[in-house]
């Protein structure tokens, strides 16, 4: 593996682990905060569906 591609490998786990602590205090359960955490799906929405009052199984269905 080059440097780069062990640069971007590593600066993307950073991303998906803030992207998980993030979704977990929203509220989401682990599994679902993790499968968020590791799609395109957009963080601010993902919260933003939990405070509407959305369960977060259904905005996880929405999101993926």
């Amino acid at each position: 593996m080059t440097q780069t591609a062990e640069t971007d490998y590593s600066e993307r786990s950073k991303v998906e682990s803030w992207r998980l602590h993030i979704l977990v205090e929203a509220g989401y359960p682990l599994p679902l905060a993790e499968k968020l955490a590791h799609s395109e799906a957009d963080l601010h929405r993902s919260v933003d569906l939990l405070l509407r009052g959305c369960r977060p199984e259904t905005a996880a269905e929405i999101l993926l």
